[in-house]
């Protein structure tokens, strides 16, 4: 298939809509159509069909969608066949939270490594997942060739912390810190703000929430 860019807000919904379908999957369903796929994730059939023609003929007119093909073409276009180990870069209450959930949902995606500046946790285990100094941070993303982050320090240090990351070859980080940090060109940054998609939520549910 030739390589192609999708619209971002489109690569945001392929993982939910993977992890229903493979739900269908566990229920011994073989088919699905976009309205049955629409009720399920909350997103309009419309959206669904759209996205899916990104990526040519994934189902038939009148019949729907093999639940197992698309499961088998999605699982490829999430690299759900590869793991991915990510690093974790902060353990605050935050972090431990991150270490304790660990993906455990997403197969493919593990913390395999964490760092922190505070030596009560420095060079343990915490949650199956070894702890490093923040001095360590470049050496081991570059011997354990770890691409992806997961950024969770003070905001503070977090444009130096990036910059310490990004020298050990990380190209992908999950942002949650309030700060929007500086990258290259070549690395990918998702900011999550907490704060931020909290208000959101609270200024909907004032605004728009009512039955008029």
């Amino acid at each position: 298939m030739t390589e192609q860019k999708i619209p971002r807000a489109t690569a945001k919904r392929l993982p939910i809509y993977y992890r229903y379908l493979n739900i269908l999957l566990d229920a011994d369903k073989t088919r699905v159509s976009s309205t049955e796929l629409s009720e399920a994730v909350k997103v309009d059939s419309a959206t669904i069909r759209r996205d899916f023609s990104y990526f040519g003929a994934l189902g038939k007119r009148g019949y729907g969608y093999d639940v197992e093909n698309l499961i088998k073409f999605f699982k490829k276009i999430l690299n759900q066949d590869r793991l991915t180990n990510v690093a974790l870069i902060g353990v605050g209450n935050l972090g431990h939270a991150l270490l304790n959930f660990n993906f455990h949902q997403d197969g493919n995606v593990r913390i395999s490594a964490a760092f922190d500046v505070n030596a009560d946790i420095a060079n343990t285990i915490q949650s199956g997942v070894p702890i490093y100094p923040m001095t360590e941070l470049r050496t081991q993303l570059e011997e354990q060739q770890i691409q992806v982050a997961i950024l969770t320090v003070p905001s503070e240090v977090a444009q130096s912390v990036t910059d310490d990351a990004v020298a050990g070859g990380v190209k992908g980080i999950l942002n949650f810190t309030p700060l929007r940090v500086t990258v290259p060109k070549d690395v990918r940054v998702q900011n999550v703000d907490l704060t931020n998609e909290l208000q959101t939520l609270i200024y909907f549910l004032e605004h728009y929430n009512s039955k008029e």
